[in-house]
């Protein structure tokens, strides 16, 4: 099978090559492709014709994305466009990543499933809710994959090269107290295991909206404890509120997703949160 990652060096596209080692793989990357130029993602996807394409370009950085719409919405929805109306042309299948941040977060207690309201409170969570329906407008067989927090090897290029994994051990090491939100709560997601489940469900899943991350939930705070705990980490460690953090963002405060289609389709492969962060670190332990 020839399969096109786009976003190919980020932190989920890197581990997606790797998942599709074995395929007839086509990277790509922002080097060699801009999905805001409509022309050139259709020549390359005409050229390479393949039968699967993930895209995982995105504009991610929440405050940059405040900071310029504009590219906010040509890169997470005009762009996404481009890509699904060029699948649709070669009847190639399309996956499209997207994010909890989607929601409003305002029912705290209870997991969300791909059939809630969307309510997105920033510009980036706006313009990757419009990608989604531009996929699903232009594109008949696609799959929309929602993950949050997500963590992984590569170098998250748009957050300077830092995860939050990376972030936390950077941060103990360089200050004498590290502080963290305990009131937004989500669930980290490995990119590893993101990628495996990604792979299975572009095989075998029917097209619709699809939650995907790793079980359990927690806050940041219980996030970074667990890092810390996890590396032996002695620096002090705070939980804070956000109202504490001045930010140009509002985030979700409640934004765990539940895998239901997948589960439903006895498809769902995702380890729990503390089980992925731990084989995260046995195999990439983070250094500051």
């Amino acid at each position: 099978m020839r399969v096109v990652v786009i976003g190919a060096r980020g932190q989920l596209g890197t581990e997606l090559c790797a998942a599709y080692r074995h395929e007839d793989l086509i990277p790509v990357d922002i080097d060699t492709l801009d999905v805001r130029d409509a022309p050139a993602v259709n020549n390359l996807i005409q050229s390479a014709r393949p039968q699967l394409v993930i895209n995982t370009a995105a504009a991610h950085n929440v405050a940059e994305c405040e900071k310029d719409p504009d590219t906010a919405f040509a890169v997470n929805a005009a762009g996404a466009k481009n890509v699904a109306v060029a699948c649709a042309g070669v009847a190639a299948r399309l996956v499209y990543i997207s994010t909890d941040y989607i929601f409003s977060g305002d029912r705290p207690g209870v997991p969300l499933v791909e059939d809630d309201l969307p309510g997105p409170r920033s510009v980036y969570a706006a313009s990757k809710l419009a990608g989604e329906h531009l996929v699903a407008a232009e594109s008949a067989d696609h799959l929309i994959i929602r993950s949050a927090a997500m963590y992984g090897p590569a170098p998250c290029i748009a957050k300077g090269g830092r995860n939050f994994v990376s972030l936390m051990t950077h941060l103990a090491a360089t200050q004498p107290e590290v502080k963290v939100v305990n009131d937004q709560i989500t669930t980290p997601t490995s990119a590893t295991a993101l990628a495996a489940q990604i792979k299975l469900a572009a095989e075998k899943a029917p097209p619709g909206i699809y939650h995907a991350t790793c079980h359990g939930e927690c806050s940041w705070y219980e996030f970074a404890r667990e890092i810390f705990d996890v590396l032996g980490i002695k620096t002090p460690l705070r939980p804070v509120a956000t109202e504490d953090v001045p930010s140009t963002v509002q985030r979700p405060r409640y934004s765990v997703l539940q895998n239901k289609r997948l589960e439903e389709l006895g498809l769902d492969i995702m380890p729990h949160w503390k089980d992925a962060l731990h084989e995260y670190v046995r195999e990439h332990r983070p250094q500051s």
